[in-house]
């Protein structure tokens, strides 16, 4: 959000509750769309930038009201101590809870959650001790130094001061480490896992921020109220506070303050409204309100926010980013100690990959040395790529041994492997078009740095970021992408993607870099320029393997060949061997090809777990 527009918005917040014009209807609804807008902005992370959709957030509102509720009104306890007791609850629960229902994927992940939260309903509706259906009553207000805040207007600063800093703590979090990690969840955790990326751990740390959220919300709804009960805390407030999320623009923050606005305002006025039009007491404003939710849904998928955002550019004639300036420089980070000059790096000996009775990889062995690039050739569906997942861990080898500097790591997760210094590019582009340049790059410096949430949220982490930033641009610089640090990686040409992939896993500092077709989609020129980069990788130490179809710029730049096909390892030399090899020249450059795509397969077949 533009900082003038942020001023402005806070300031007229801070002004209404002292204007006597205001009716006191317009408080309690601020009040109401303040409490609203701390739970969806924890969808707002958990499903519009994470991809993981709950239908069970208003229960940890249930636990956020509940516990304030109880312990106030029957252990007379200190409404501000309940809220640390409730935090620590909610916090147990979520991660329990996250811990077992997020293993689920596809249609399974939200009926889990619809699950639970039926059952955390059910549950408050029938302990005796929390009153049942009836709830409890006679909550008392909060008050901070002897002021009280039963009044809608003293309580509306406190909601509106707990919303403000949970906006800004997530927006921290977003644009940090962590962020970029949680950014990827949602189509890009096979990459990050190949980076270093915990992609189950981030999962149920946003599943626990969310869940926090809801219950700060809880909290302050159960003393704005003085009374709970189990009804607001159902699977249909869950679902309206999805609506909400989407309506404002699952990907943003502000969205979630602007679609609770839209969707309480709305409803309120379709009551009030519709009986006086249509004359009548039937509850007509539920289908109004669905025609003009399928209607938003229908014309602003991505929510009300970026239409918002963009008109607000456009008057104000905001700067685009790719214009900004370029990180400032920061220390550099720490490199890897290169291997010695011929020194043994890679070894697979009999690596064997099988998809039920078809063999994609039939016991492979080659070598690669520190500083040397070769090259794995051979036609489409030969087994290649396949191999280069069962190096890195995206794929469990069958049978044989991948040794990496002495270590075996075929039985390692991708990202224990990544951090032993294997980077990688990938046959499909693999990235976050969300996300600038610079951000995606600066994703595979993951392992570089180890800053955790809290520091994130709070950012205090400006040190490591600034580091891992101009990291991230020290390497566009040098791959030749200085000029596009802050476009966004989807507005890339094919050949400029693949190129920023390579910048991405030089970020990670390897020993040893796997490109998959680097040269595909690039002019001649650049992969000149590519092909120079490469050899001056070589030079400092770092082993390169690649596969690629341009023989031309294989042949011109490799040390060693190894050439597959239907898996099978047909030959190994030099360049200049391969050439004369009759067994390569008729399976390969004399131009047999066939359909096979061994990515296809690979799509269906298991892949390690994260855990």
């Amino acid at each position: 959000m533009n900082r003038l527009l942020l001023v402005v918005v806070v300031g007229a917040l801070a002004l209404l509750p002292q204007l006597n014009a205001v009716p006191e209807f317009w408080i309690t609804q601020l009040n109401y769309i303040g409490l609203s807008s701390l739970v969806v902005l924890g969808l707002v992370l958990l499903t519009g930038v994470g991809g993981l959709t709950s239908f069970g957030q208003a229960a940890f509102v249930g636990i956020g009201a509940y516990t304030t509720a109880y312990l106030t009104t029957r252990m007379g306890w200190s409404p501000w101590m309940t809220l640390v007791v409730a935090l620590a609850l909610t916090l147990v629960f979520s991660a329990v809870i996250g811990a077992i229902t997020l293993r689920l994927s596809g249609h399974y992940l939200p009926l889990g959650t619809i699950a639970w939260s039926l059952s955390l309903y059910y549950l408050f509706g029938n302990l005796g001790f929390l009153g049942q259906h009836d709830g409890i009553s006679g909550i008392e207000p909060l008050s901070i130094f002897g002021i009280s805040l039963g009044a809608g207007r003293n309580m509306y600063y406190l909601i509106w001061a707990f919303l403000l800093i949970g906006l800004l703590l997530t927006y921290n979090l977003l644009h940090s480490r962590p962020g970029r990690a949680i950014r990827a969840l949602k189509n890009g955790g096979g990459m990050a896992e190949s980076f270093g990326v915990n992609m189950a751990n981030y999962k149920v740390v946003i599943f626990v921020y969310a869940a926090l959220l809801a219950c700060v919300s809880g909290w302050l709804y159960a003393h704005l109220q003085r009374a709970v009960s189990p009804s607001p805390f159902g699977l249909n407030y869950s679902i309206e506070y999805l609506f909400m999320a989407v309506v404002g623009g699952a990907g943003s923050v502000w969205g979630a303050v602007l679609g609770s606005a839209a969707i309480l305002t709305l409803k309120d006025q379709l009551q009030n409204w519709l009986p006086r039009l249509l004359d009548t007491n039937a509850n007509f404003e539920l289908i109004v309100f669905g025609i003009l939710m399928i209607f938003v849904l229908q014309y602003a998928g991505n929510g009300l926010w970026p239409i918002f955002a963009r008109a607000w550019s456009a008057i104000t004639g905001g700067e685009k980013k790719r214009r900004m300036e370029p990180p400032a420089a920061a220390e550099a980070l720490v490199q890897r100690t290169r291997p010695e000059k011929d020194s043994l790096v890679l070894e697979l000996d009999k690596a064997r990959k099988e998809f039920g009775g078809l063999v994609a990889v039939n016991d492979i062995s080659f070598k690669l040395h520190a500083g040397e690039i070769m090259g794995l050739i051979g036609p489409n569906g030969a087994g290649k790529s396949t191999t280069f997942n069962l190096i890195t861990g995206v794929l469990p080898l069958t049978s044989g041994d991948i040794h990496f500097q002495g270590q075996r790591i075929d039985n390692l997760r991708a990202r224990d492997i990544a951090r032993l210094g294997i980077g990688r590019t990938f046959q499909h582009v693999q990235l976050i078009p969300t996300m600038t340049v610079l951000e995606n790059v600066a994703l595979g410096a993951h392992l570089r740095r180890n800053v955790g949430v809290i520091s994130a949220a709070l950012h205090t982490d400006r040190r490591s970021e600034a580091e891992l930033l101009h990291e991230a641009a020290v390497q566009l610089e040098r791959v030749g992408l200085g000029n596009y640090l802050y476009e966004e990686a989807g507005n890339l040409a094919l050949g400029q993607q693949r190129i920023l992939e390579i910048a991405r896993a030089l970020a990670a500092d390897p020993v040893l870099l796997l490109l998959d077709e680097p040269a595909a989609g690039l002019r001649y020129k650049e992969k000149q320029e590519l092909a120079e980069v490469l050899r001056q990788l070589s030079l400092e130490g770092m082993s390169i393997l690649l596969v690629e179809h341009d023989m031309d710029f294989v042949m011109n730049l490799t040390d060693h060949l190894v050439v597959m096909d239907f898996g099978t390892k047909l030959a190994e030399g030099e360049p200049a061997e391969i050439q004369q090899n009759p067994a390569v020249l008729q399976a390969y450059l004399g131009g047999i090809d066939d359909d096979f795509d061994e990515d296809e397969l690979a799509g269906v077949a298991p892949t390690k777990e994260a855990v």
